[in-house]
């Protein structure tokens, strides 16, 4: 009976990457009500909640907790680039994942080159100051942002120059929305303080520089086209953002960051023009995705 079970649990083990693939993309279209919408939600409530004292501490700013929801808000992006990712685009990520840590540590302990800071809540395990989750909330900002703009240019980003400028610029824009809601939340402290809801302008020339760095490894890795087909035949490739959207949108709006949720109201308008941001309702297909693959 035993053995039985093993062998029908193994049979239902995809062998190869293409199958895994495919599970992947079935579990997320499946979900994404779930991902895209109330995984925000409830970050929002959580984290207004143990900003404002309303948590007992072993739940408050839980590091774990943070770090599991994020990785289900990211899990769209990444089931949905699998199919796109070879092994230099693997590379490019390897490659931008060590500059993060790099410039992290740098950033932590020298100042540079986003400003003074320090981080004010537990973000997860730590190596030398700098917490090892890191990747996973700073490769996807760039990531989104890159895709955002291939929808939105269409043919033009074609054009390298006229690429890597958009995607610089919407990155930095996306640290406009981010930022501030961090700081409010106390996720990480500016001891100067700054001129931007308490956010200095060093650290959007440190974005700047890492914007720059980032996009760079992303388009050396990744190949246009197949980034293209992804979006086209990928429905939810984009909720991320969507994600990205609704959390710091709304926690910007509850600390009274009104340009922040000006700004995140923009990337709504964004994702509504390239029909990847629609309001779903519970069971029932996004309407971005109804004419897409399934």
């Amino acid at each position: 009976m035993r053995e039985t079970g093993v062998a029908a649990l193994a049979d239902r083990v995809p062998e190869s990457r293409a199958e895994w693939e495919a599970r992947l993309e079935r579990l997320v279209r499946e979900n994404r009500f779930t991902i895209s919408v109330f995984f925000p939600l409830n970050g929002i409530v959580l984290l207004l909640a143990s900003a404002e004292g309303l948590l007992p501490p072993p739940l408050a700013f839980n590091g774990l907790l943070i770090l599991l929801g994020t990785a289900v808000m990211r899990s769209p992006l990444v089931a949905g680039l699998l199919r796109a990712t070879d092994r230099r685009a693997a590379a490019g990520v390897g490659l931008l994942i060590l500059y993060s840590y790099a410039v992290e540590y740098a950033g932590v302990h020298t100042g540079v080159p986003y400003g003074e800071f320090f981080y004010g809540v537990d973000l997860g395990p730590t190596v030398l100051g700098v917490p090892l989750g890191l990747p996973i909330f700073f490769v996807p900002i760039v990531m989104n942002a890159y895709l955002l703009c291939l929808l939105l240019l269409g043919d033009r980003a074609r054009v390298a120059a006229v690429r890597l400028l958009a995607v610089i610029a919407t990155v930095v824009t996306m640290d406009v929305v981010l930022d501030p809601g961090a700081v409010a939340l106390g996720f990480w402290v500016y001891p100067n303080g700054g001129v931007f809801y308490g956010v200095p302008l060093s650290n959007y020339a440190g974005w700047i520089l890492s914007a720059t760095v980032a996009v760079l490894a992303l388009d050396w890795g990744y190949d246009h086209d197949a980034l293209v087909d992804r979006l086209d035949a990928c429905e939810f490739l984009l909720d991320d953002l969507v994600s990205f959207v609704i959390l710091w949108g709304g926690i910007n709006a509850w600390f009274g960051n009104w340009i922040a949720v000006a700004v995140a109201g923009l990337f709504a308008a964004g994702l509504i023009k390239a029909d990847r941001f629609d309001a779903p309702t519970r069971g029932a297909p996004w309407r971005g995705g109804s004419d897409r693959q399934r």
